[in-house]
């Protein structure tokens, strides 16, 4: 149990930009409205004694990740572990109960977790929300303080707040269990947070987002009738999932509560992954809640491990690249049948369309879509799905009640039917599609423009009626540096070249609609960095981070970012 005393001990607190004590805690930053309430010696004791406790095997696993994918760029392809077989063979084990508020998770809604958007999940209608940390929250200081500042509120029932334009937001439903449940995505591994150290370190990004969390409000939601509940993001391995459960016995130790406490769903969202779900089941089985299909990550693994593999492994345009495309189908039908038969729910992708009310056509166009989508999903298994607006709610909700009647999810039906096969799971070369220019034009934009509104601190932006956020981003940039390096030729012959592409990405360039603060400039030299240059960042997150913190001047000189 962290205890008072301890974590008080030599704290100097202040009003400038940095704050440090003498445990080796040292916050540098500028200071957020109600931070004090966030960052209390206890709670970054917690984190600490995390930090502490596992980031020698955080960086061993990343650079596991290296070697892997050196690996599959020499030719060795993904496959299910020969030494973890017996793992796969045993019937006799499976995951924790559903825990209180995840029985049913039929429509889940996501977004992050600023005080509108977090008004407008919870008043939604869906069964959860999927309050993001990750891909739609840029990670600046702000950000990070007043997400888990909002969160409290939430639980608490007093996020109730009135705009700037004078529009009341307010939480309907009485108690906290007549509200979606609250499930968190922190940051993946990948991402160090840098206004946070220990013993001079930056401490993962993922260690703050949920140890605040789960420090402030764990004991909290128990009393409440729920728990501390988490969507686990870019995990590439089982042993990625042993280090979470390894982090989750701890935490519950620190705070005095019973193991397995803490429940988790994993996002399959890594080409490695999807060759061990079984064991990342396994790994978490006491804390376990479930696997989801992220869909859009999945593609970008894809791409960016078989970037350099040749044609067997180019898509087409991302528009193109739906989830019939046989590769996808291979990885959703085998993420139902491996949670359904270790008792455990499978919830399914993304809805992105944003409605646009002043084109009734086109409106009922893309819903039909979106209905469509989630009729797959539920005949293939899936207990629930993913929406990005609340008016999605209500065509996602419809077909799962059609599919599940009065009963909360189909976890009993098995998908025995569905084999397990490495080569159905890597079968890109079949999927159906041309390259075109639309579809590069489309991609520059997006990146651009997708990297323009996080540099502002938006991770989630709106373009085109769908709802972009870094997953997209990053298929748009990959499939950018994989279409040059392939010499890809699109419907028309073209080859895909990169002066080309140079010409192209000026043109669009030139008919953004600039404004006052935008980071256009800026957003196109990371976009260039990352889908032009002779490299290949590992995620688009990385160099933007860098540049964000060196436009915000938040943390000194630009530096490196830990891979």
């Amino acid at each position: 149990m962290v205890t008072t005393s301890e974590t008080r001990t030599g704290l100097r607190t202040g009003t400038g930009p940095e704050t440090s004590t003498d445990a080796g805690i040292t916050v540098k930053g500028p200071r957020i409205d109600r931070q004090d309430e966030i960052l209390t010696p206890e709670a970054l004791a917690f984190i600490a004694a995390l930090h502490r406790a596992f980031a020698p095997r955080r960086q061993e696993l990343l650079q596991r990740r290296q070697e892997r994918r050196a690996q599959i760029a020499n030719g060795c392809d993904p496959k299910f572990l020969p030494e973890t077989a017996e793992v796969r063979d045993d019937f006799s084990w499976s995951v924790a109960a559903l825990a209180p508020g995840l029985e049913d998770r039929r429509v889940e809604i996501t977004g992050p977790c600023d005080r509108k958007m977090a008004v407008n999940a919870l008043n939604s209608g869906a069964k959860c929300w999927m309050a993001d940390l990750e891909d739609s929250s840029t990670p600046n200081w702000h950000n990070v303080i007043d997400a888990q500042v909002n969160l409290r509120d939430a639980i608490e029932r007093r996020i109730d707040f009135i705009s700037e334009q004078g529009k009341e937001y307010r939480l309907t439903g009485e108690t906290l269990t007549d509200l979606p449940t609250i499930i968190v995505r922190p940051r993946g591994w990948h991402l160090a947070e840098l206004h946070l150290r220990v013993d001079g370190l930056p401490v993962a990004g993922s260690l703050v987002d949920f140890g605040l969390y789960f420090f402030h409000n764990a004991h909290r939601l128990i009393e409440l009738g729920r728990g501390p509940y988490f969507y686990l993001p870019k995990l590439e391995s089982h042993l990625e999932a042993r280090l979470w459960n390894d982090v989750f016995i701890v935490a519950q130790d620190l705070l005095g509560l019973p193991q397995g406490t803490i429940r988790a769903t994993v996002l399959i969202e890594t080409i490695t992954a999807a060759f061990e779900m079984e064991e990342i089941l396994y790994e978490l089985r006491r804390h376990s809640s479930g696997l989801n299909a992220g869909r859009w990550d999945y593609i970008f693994s894809v791409i960016k491990n078989f970037r350099c593999r040749g044609p067997r492994f180019v898509l087409p345009d991302r528009d193109q690249v739906t989830m019939t495309a046989p590769f996808m189908r291979a990885y959703t039908e085998l993420l139902v049948r491996t949670c359904h038969r270790r008792s455990a729910s499978a919830i399914g992708g993304m809805a992105a369309f944003i409605p646009n009310r002043r084109d009734p056509e086109a409106n009922a166009a893309a819903l039909e879509k979106v209905r469509a989508d989630k009729a797959r999903e539920a005949d293939d298994g899936f207990d629930g799905s993913w929406v990005a607006h609340p008016d999605l709610v209500p065509v996602a909700t419809a077909v799962f009640d059609e599919m599940l009647g009065g009963v909360p999810n189909q976890i009993d039906r098995q998908r025995e039917d569905v084999v397990p096969d490495a080569a159905a799971l890597l079968e890109v070369a079949s999927t159906p599609g041309e390259i075109t220019e639309t579809g590069i034009r489309k991609n520059l934009e997006v990146g651009v423009r997708y990297l323009e509104s996080w540099l502002r601190g938006n991770g989630a932006a709106a373009i085109n009626n769908l709802m972009e956020d870094a997953a997209t981003a990053e298929i748009s940039r990959s499939q950018i540096w994989q279409w040059i390096n392939a010499e890809a030729r699109t419907d028309q012959g073209r080859t895909v070249t990169r002066r080309w592409v140079e010409e192209l990405l000026r043109e669009e360039f030139d008919g953004f609609e600039r404004f006052e603060g935008d980071r256009f400039d800026d957003a196109l030299a990371v976009f260039t960095e990352c889908a032009l240059g002779e490299d290949y960042p590992t995620f688009l997150t990385l160099p933007a981070y860098t540049r964000f913190l060196v436009l915000t001047a938040a943390v000194g000189p630009r530096r490196s970012i830990p891979r």
